[in-house]
C-alpha cells in the first residue's frame, strides 16, 4: 500500500497492490494495515492525511535523518537510501521464513471494493454525476502511460480513492493546499514529457484560478486534456465547515460554461451533463490534437 503522494508508484493491477492508505484511500489498504503485525515504511512523511495506526510497530526507512521519527513515533528508524535498504532487507530474509500468501485475500477485497464502486457510480442525482462514475470512466479511458496532474479538493480525494492506476505518472502538490495546481502543472508536464498524453484533473474552483492559461495551451497547441468536475462550489471548504459544526459560508461559485470558454479560446470544449455522454466525451477529447477541456457537471451530494 502507498501514501496518497505515492499513488501510481505501484500499479493497482499488481496482485499485491492494495492502493492508497488514509483519507483518500481504499478499504483494501485499510484492511491490510489493520491486520498487519509490522509496518515497513519507505520515505513517507507520516502526514495526518495518511492516518497510520498508532498501535502498530513501525520500521521507518529514509535518506533524511531529520525525517526519522519526526512526525510519528517509530520502533526502528533506519537511515538509508530506500532502494538499497529494500534490497538489503530482502537479502536478509531467512529461507525458511513462515509466510502467508495474501494474494487471494487481496483479490477478494478488490472484488468487493469494485462492486461498491460500481454501486456508487450508478447512484443518481438531479444535480449531476457522481465522482465514482467520473473516475470509473477515466480508469477505462486514460492511456496507460499518461501523465496526470491533479489538483486540490474533493476531486483529488475522489481521484485517490476511485481511480485505478496502471503505468501513469501522477503529479500533485502534496499537502500544500495549493488550489489551482493541476492545469499549470499540465503545461509543464507537456513541455517535459514529449509524446505522452497529459490529462489534468481539477474542480471548478481550482481551474478558475488559472483558466486564462488555457490560451497558452492553445498558442503552443499543447496536447493536453483538462477534466473539470464542476459542482459550482468549493466543496472541500464546505465539508470542512460542516465538520467544524459551522454554517456553510461563501463557498458557492458562479461559473461560466467552461466548455464554451475553451471553445472561445480556440480549443475543444465538451460539456457532460449525463452519464451516457461521459465515455464518448473523454474519448473525443483524448483523440483531439491540441488542448481540450471536458467539463462534467457533478453532484456535491454524491461521492
Amino acid at each position: 500500500m502507498t501514501t496518497f503522494k505515492a499513488k501510481g508508484q505501484i500499479s493497482d493491477d499488481h496482485p499485491l497492490a492494495a492502493g492508497v492508505i488514509g483519507r483518500s484511500g481504499t478499504p483494501i489498504a485499510s484492511y491490510l494495515m489493520e491486520k498487519a503485525d509490522l509496518l515497513v515504511v519507505f520515505g513517507a512523511s507520516f502526514s495526518n492525511h495518511t492516518g497510520l495506526d498508532n498501535l502498530k510497530d513501525i520500521i521507518q526507512v529514509d535518506f533524511d535523518r531529520m525525517a526519522l521519527g519526526k512526525f510519528h513515533p517509530v520502533q526502528i528508524p533506519v537511515w538509508g537510501e530506500v532502494a538499497t535498504t529494500a534490497r538489503l532487507l530482502v537479502d536478509a530474509l531467512p529461507e525458511d521464513r513462515a509466510c502467508t500468501d495474501q494474494t487471494g485475500e487481496i483479490a477478494r477485497r478488490w472484488r468487493i471494493w469494485r462492486e461498491e464502486k460500481l454501486r456508487r457510480s450508478q447512484a443518481t442525482s438531479r444535480d449531476g454525476l457522481s465522482s465514482a462514475a467520473v473516475f470509473a470512466a477515466l480508469t477505462d479511458a486514460v492511456p496507460a502511460d499518461a501523465v496526470i496532474p491533479v489538483d486540490v479538493g474533493n476531486n483529488t480525494y475522489s481521484f485517490g480513492r476511485y481511480f485505478e492506476c496502471k503505468n501513469q505518472t501522477i503529479l500533485m502538490s502534496g499537502y500544500l493546499g495549493s488550489i489551482g495546481f493541476a492545469f499549470p502543472a499540465a503545461l509543464g508536464a507537456w513541455a517535459g514529457a514529449a509524446g505522452r498524453k497529459v490529462i489534468s484533473i481539477s474542480g471548478d474552483g481550482g481551474f478558475g484560478q488559472y483558466m486564462n492559461e488555457f490560451t497558452t495551451a492553445v498558442r503552443y497547441n499543447m496536447d493536453i486534456t483538462h477534466v473539470l468536475l464542476n459542482n459550482s462550489e468549493l466543496g472541500k471548504i464546505s465539508k470542512e465547515q460542516r465538520a467544524g459544526h459551522w454554517p456553510v459560508w461563501q463557498t458557492e461559485l458562479v461559473n461560466p460554461n467552461f466548455a464554451e470558454y475553451a471553445e472561445l479560446c480556440g480549443g475543444l470544449g465538451i460539456r457532460v451533463t449525463d452519464i451516457t455522454e461521459l465515455t464518448g466525451a473523454l474519448e473525443t477529447a483524448f483523440r483531439h490534437e491540441g488542448p481540450s477541456l471536458v467539463e462534467i457537471i457533478t453532484a456535491g451530494d454524491l461521492r
